[in-house]
């Protein structure tokens, strides 16, 4: 089986966002820093504060990330966005709301023309989700 997992690179704030999605979707979240890598001894201290990967885990949710930047730095681009599908109405009205906070909503959480509910935000660290619930109950 394959499975494809968002991997998310941030400047720095790899923990408040992970945390934030935490609080989004649920889950166990867990941290690796890079003080606990090899070679960390030989890293200047900012950098050991940083994540060198995190993971929040719930059901079939993955979501991975990082605070290592690549040497060009960090853009943020439109040409990736994250498909949540939901179970049901409660669940995805109240993640519409957390993950709103402090972003865009993008597109409302409505009725959309093939039956389910559909709405698009831009959280506040600059990424798009798609939340769906394929047949509005």
């Amino acid at each position: 089986m394959i499975t494809i997992s968002p991997y998310f690179t941030f400047s720095g704030n790899c923990r408040e966002a992970m945390t934030f999605y935490q609080d989004c979707f649920g889950g166990v979240l867990n941290f690796q820093c890079v003080a606990d890598a090899p070679l960390s001894d030989e890293l200047p201290q900012p950098m050991k504060d940083c994540i060198l990967q995190a993971s929040l885990v719930k059901d079939n949710l993955v979501l991975m990330a990082t605070d290592m930047v690549a040497e060009e730095g960090l853009t943020h681009g439109n040409s990736i966005s994250m498909m949540v599908s939901f179970s049901n109405e409660d669940a995805i009205r109240q993640c519409y709301q957390k993950l709103s906070a402090g972003g865009q909503r993008s597109r409302p959480l409505e009725l959309s023309f093939w039956g389910g509910l559909f709405g698009c935000v831009k959280d506040k660290y600059g990424n798009d989700w798609l939340l769906s619930l394929p047949q509005a109950q």
